[in-house]
């Protein structure tokens, strides 16, 4: 069993990282592998719209970045995505790399359990934690809880190591992922028939 961590913060080691770290340190003692993956500082092509993905697979630009996670979800059981709060929601690079991921990837990524993480100096997390579980409610993935919502403070490096709420959620986080995972509920051969699907036009 693999967790697949992204971190959607510019800074590698930051406070995001700590969140995230936390949760796959927990994850670790639960016997399941994980793994952290840093955006960084490059620039992020973001989606256009061209749908080359459907007829190719993959999307049109295959940057490295975005190859190397596409690569990376097709063997992770699971993911979580973690980013910073910049003006109420997350890091607009993640984003961009989110959109064209859950676009074209659609088959690495549908009944994988899933989790977001948010990391804010006051305010504007809960904003940024429904942008971020949106990606994954329109995916078929299932959200994995905590017992609060998934969001550590800090701002100045290293801050969040001082968050001890935010960081036992993250640690709760990373408990109930694994379990969710070792119930083996989620497992592929359980996945129900899909219906065609259908799109609805409101334009008439």
């Amino acid at each position: 069993m693999k967790v697949l961590l992204i971190n959607g913060s510019p800074h590698r080691e930051g406070n995001t990282f700590i969140a995230l770290n936390e949760v796959a340190r927990t994850l670790e003692a639960e016997g399941v592998e994980a793994e952290i993956v840093s955006i960084g500082t490059k620039p992020i092509p973001g989606c256009i719209g061209c749908w080359q993905c459907a007829q190719t697979g993959s999307c049109a630009f295959n940057d490295d970045l975005y190859l190397l996670i596409r690569e990376k979800l097709a063997t992770a059981d699971a993911l979580i995505v973690g980013s910073p709060v910049y003006f109420a929601g997350p890091n607009g690079s993640l984003c961009a790399l989110l959109d064209r991921l859950f676009v074209s990837c659609v088959d690495r990524l549908a009944y994988k359990p899933a989790a977001a993480v948010v990391v804010c100096r006051r305010g504007g997390a809960s904003a940024a934690f429904d942008r971020l579980n949106k990606y994954f409610m329109i995916t078929n993935m299932p959200v994995v809880s905590s017992k609060y919502w998934n969001s550590v403070h800090g701002r100045t490096p290293g801050e969040a190591s001082q968050d001890g709420e935010g960081l036992q959620t993250m640690r709760v986080l990373g408990r109930n992922m694994a379990r969710v995972l070792k119930s083996g509920l989620l497992a592929t051969e359980n996945i129900p028939e899909a219906e065609p699907r259908i799109m609805t036009s409101f334009i008439r």
